[in-house]
């Protein structure tokens, strides 16, 4: 697919030029989607696998008050929006490594266009995401109790820690530079979601450790989530566990709040 980038409107608000760049960035990742499907559907699978091996292999074994499946499926849609972050790195690094970012740049674009794009693309895969994860979670037994209204609460702060998510992607990957040192933060990914409370509950932790899991900010959004939809919670006494649905939106925008500058910042720096 070729895309034709032109100059901004000469009759158009500085506004709709931007927005007629970000959608054009916008399309030009979501063609990468069509061009290779392969990695669209590994990672849509990824998530749906760990799911199921959790629940049937390792469900059993949890000290979880009630079905343990209703328990783990609000917190592995958690743990998705935090998986995607290797893979938001891995574009970014891929684009600077074959010097398309330096090319973007060069052409009468707005500025943010490119970082946008990327955010509004990766949003759109994590909705397509989030769906798959929840009709599987259906057809295993997991259900809701709360209306619509709780529903779509729930899947806002799990777009939520997904954005916040992708912008410290964006930036780490523009730091690391190449793919390859994008197996660093998978490295890291990794232990920073199993210490929370997606799968297994704080109170069958050391104290030390439960207290620290607690204040994850993975934990106070599969915590909301489960509130909301009304499936057990995991128990706990702190003022973290007790105000999970705050910290669930005060954990991503205070993460948006410092990576979202910085990534803006590092990409204006980069001819630098």
């Amino acid at each position: 697919m070729t895309t034709t980038y032109g100059a901004a409107p000469a009759a158009g608000s500085a506004a709709l030029w931007a927005v007629s760049d970000c959608w054009t960035m916008t399309r030009r990742e979501l063609a990468h989607w069509a061009r290779q499907p392969v990695q669209v559907v590994v990672g849509l699978v990824f998530p749906v696998m760990l799911l199921v091996m959790f629940s049937y292999l390792i469900g059993g074994g949890r000290a979880i008050d009630g079905d343990f499946t209703a328990y783990l499926v609000p917190g592995m849609l958690t743990m998705t929006m935090a998986f995607g972050l290797e893979s938001t790195m891995t574009a970014v690094t891929q684009d600077l490594g074959k010097g398309v970012i330096d090319r973007f740049r060069s052409m009468p674009m707005h500025s943010g266009a490119v970082l946008v794009g990327r955010s509004i693309a990766d949003m759109l895969q994590s909705v397509l995401g989030l769906a798959v994860m929840v009709v599987v979670g259906y057809a295993i037994g997991w259900r809701w109790h709360g209306g619509v209204a709780a529903f779509l609460a729930a899947m806002g702060l799990l777009l939520l820690l997904r954005f916040a998510m992708l912008w410290i992607g964006i930036y780490l990957a523009m730091v690391a530079g190449k793919p390859e040192l994008v197996q660093t933060v998978q490295i890291l990914v990794w232990p920073i979601s199993f210490l929370s409370n997606a799968i297994a509950s704080p109170e069958s932790m050391p104290s030390w450790l439960g207290a620290a899991v607690e204040w994850n900010p993975m934990s106070a959004t599969a915590t909301a989530v489960r509130e909301l939809f009304g499936n057990p919670v995991a128990a706990g006494d702190s003022w973290a566990s007790a105000h999970a649905q705050l910290l669930a939106v005060l954990w991503p925008l205070g993460l948006i709040a410092v990576f979202f500058p910085l990534a803006v910042k590092r990409f204006r720096d980069l001819s630098g």
